[in-house]
């Protein structure tokens, strides 16, 4: 025990073994803290609030669907798909607006080519909301919406890369005849 204390060398090959375990303990936490701070600050989420969603149905025209979307995330969303009652809807039936969209009750309308509502565009392929922005979406024969249909809940769901986004309605009867 004596020659144990009296022996520097020893002593010292202890004290720099800790200090070197503690060093690289401490420049492990730092490096860890950095990379977790930068990955949490820098990534922006997506987030998209739909309201106002109908589906109609007329014995003339058939069925429409209608919803509001709004991106109130830190980044643009792309709209893959659109779903009524889990079926896709095909693009060429769906018409979107983006420009002086008011929040207020959607009407339906006679979709087609000739007939659609104002200012409003066919979709061809998957559709971009940037971030701040707000979207009307129509949507012509969803699904298979039937006079049957009137009264019963169905889904409509948008689905983007990163999340699905699912919304329910009641059909709605519409007595309306858009000219």
């Amino acid at each position: 025990m004596k020659n144990m204390l009296k022996n520097r060398t020893a002593l010292s090959t202890v004290v720099t073994t800790l200090i070197i375990l503690v060093v690289s303990v401490l420049l492990a936490g730092v490096v860890t803290y950095f990379a977790i701070n930068v990955t949490t600050t820098r990534v922006q989420e997506e987030n998209l609030n739909l309201m106002y969603q109908h589906v109609w149905y007329n014995t003339s025209s058939g069925a429409e669907a209608a919803i509001l979307l709004t991106n109130t995330g830190g980044r643009d969303v792309v709209l893959n798909k659109i779903a009524v009652r889990g079926q896709t809807s095909v693009w060429a039936n769906v018409w979107y607006n983006t420009s002086a969209i008011t929040v207020g009750d959607l009407t339906p309308y006679d979709l087609n080519v000739t007939k659609a509502p104002a200012n409003y565009a066919p979709a061809s392929t998957a559709l971009i909301l940037k971030s701040g922005e707000t979207m009307a979406i129509y949507i012509k024969s969803p699904d298979s919406i039937s006079v049957n249909d009137i009264g019963l809940t169905v889904a409509i769901s948008i689905f983007t890369s990163q999340a699905i986004y699912y919304k329910e309605t009641n059909v709605e009867a519409d007595n309306t005849v858009v000219s």
